[in-house]
């Protein structure tokens, strides 16, 4: 994914900033506690295709993505 464009993107559900999952091709919001899915380098923010964050999963994510 562009950086740049991970820099426009915010949750559709918090407005609040995503991070991106290179393993699980997914950009995450914390604050809403979802995983939004990027299929084919296209990110799908719609919160019914979102899957909830485990608070596993939320506690095993590093403190902040790098976007480079």
């Amino acid at each position: 994914m562009d950086p740049k464009l991970l820099e426009l993107l915010v949750c559709p559900v918090t407005k609040g900033t995503l991070d991106l999952d290179r393993n699980r091709q997914e950009l995450v919001s914390r604050s809403a506690r979802l995983a939004y899915p990027i299929r084919d380098g296209i990110p799908v923010l719609l919160e019914e295709e979102a899957r909830p964050l485990s608070d596993a999963e939320l506690e095993a994510l590093p403190r902040r993505t790098p976007l480079a």
